[in-house]
């Protein structure tokens, strides 16, 4: 998957921004708040049809201005034109694919494979658990339709039952306790599937973090992930077993009226030789981890897929030494198209050289290639 143009109006400090990229290294340079992750923000939003600073849309409109518009081209076994319309007026965002109005975002999640590397990744091997699930459920639901579907399925379901077992805690109705047992029936079957699905691809992902692992830092370290779904069973999850869980905690959720039991509460454990990550590993251990991450990410959905994800890594280079930006930049070499900002270009020296690169530079919105 590559992307050919992008256009960017009135969207965040750009006001008018007309690009075309490189089929390879897309370095994206500017000072602080100058706009460049901004493109990172356009691209990944087209991509997923969400941003990833957790902003609301009017907060991505130019200051002084009352809608934003994001489009761009994309090539792979076909060309597809994605544009994103946000007015203030309407407070409405509107999405088109080839001219046509898209009203699901499970329409379009995982047709523009995209994987994004940013300082925030801390929180994956530092964060809480919820992280960890967002970052597999991520790479699950870009990989597969049926378990987007069932995530979907599965957080209606969440929200329908917690709202229930709310009503229970303040008046337990015997009509409320038996529309309580439909909905325990619909989070066993989709939660149950949820499980195994996130089951087999840790199985699958290890290996694909152990290659990315020591790739960028070849040590005598093993990197693990484990995944219990209910911490102290270790035997095959099933409807039954789930049910059995659930059971037992039925009193306690009626009485804190919410959801205690199924995959929504689970964790990821991350280790290095066994040690877990989180309590034992020293900070250059965590960054290798973390760019592993996103690189085992990246070769998963390619294979799983068929096509190639768009690289988005911003101010990845920032704290690393020069043994992993070496590393890190003769990895991207081989990826495909990536997009990758920094503050300075003056240490370039230190990155693997390319076959074909682009260098944006970014002031105050405005773009210029040198």
């Amino acid at each position: 998957m590559l992307i050919e143009q992008l256009s960017i109006k009135n969207f965040k400090i750009h006001e008018s921004t007309e690009l075309t990229f490189s089929n390879n290294l897309n370095f994206i340079v500017g000072g602080n708040g100058q706009g460049k992750t901004s493109i990172l923000e356009a691209i990944y939003f087209l991509c997923t049809t969400k941003g990833f600073k957790n902003l609301i849309d009017s907060e991505y409109v130019k200051f002084g201005n009352s809608a934003y518009e994001i489009s761009a081209t994309f090539a792979g076994e076909s060309f597809h034109k994605s544009r994103i319309y946000f007015s203030n007026q309407e407070s409405r965002r509107s999405y088109f694919l080839d001219g046509k109005g898209i009203f699901r975002a499970s329409n379009i999640i995982g047709k523009f494979p995209v994987v994004l590397l940013t300082p925030e990744d801390h929180a994956l091997t530092q964060g809480s658990p919820s992280e960890r699930r967002k970052f597999v459920d991520s790479i699950l639901s870009q990989s597969s339709d049926y378990y987007l579907d069932t995530l979907l399925d599965y957080n209606k379901i969440l929200k329908q039952r917690s709202t229930l077992l709310s009503l229970i805690k303040e008046q337990p109705r015997n009509e409320y306790f038996s529309e309580l047992e439909v909905w325990d029936d619909k989070l066993v079957s989709s939660g149950t599937i949820i499980i195994k699905k996130r089951t087999e691809f840790i199985n699958e992902f290890v290996n694909y973090i152990d290659t990315a692992y020591n790739r960028i830092m070849p040590f005598d370290e093993k990197p693990g992930l484990v995944y219990s779904p209910f911490q102290d069973y270790t035997g095959e999850i099933t409807e039954d077993v789930f049910r059995d869980r659930l059971g037992k905690r039925k009193s306690e959720e009626i009485r804190r009226g919410t959801n205690l039991t199924g995959p929504h509460r689970d964790d990821i454990v991350f280790d290095i030789n066994g040690n877990n990550l989180k309590t034992f590993g020293s900070q250059g251990q965590h960054k290798t981890f973390q760019l592993a991450l996103r690189f085992a990410q990246f070769y998963f959905m390619k294979d799983a897929t068929g096509i190639n994800p768009i690289f988005l890594l911003d101010d990845a280079f920032g704290e690393l030494d020069k043994n992993r930006a070496q590393n890190i930049s003769g990895y991207l070499n081989e990826v495909g198209q990536t997009f990758i900002t920094m503050t300075d270009f003056s240490d370039y020296g230190l990155l693997a050289d390319s076959v074909e690169k682009k260098i944006i530079y970014v002031e105050a919105g405005k773009t210029e290639v040198r």
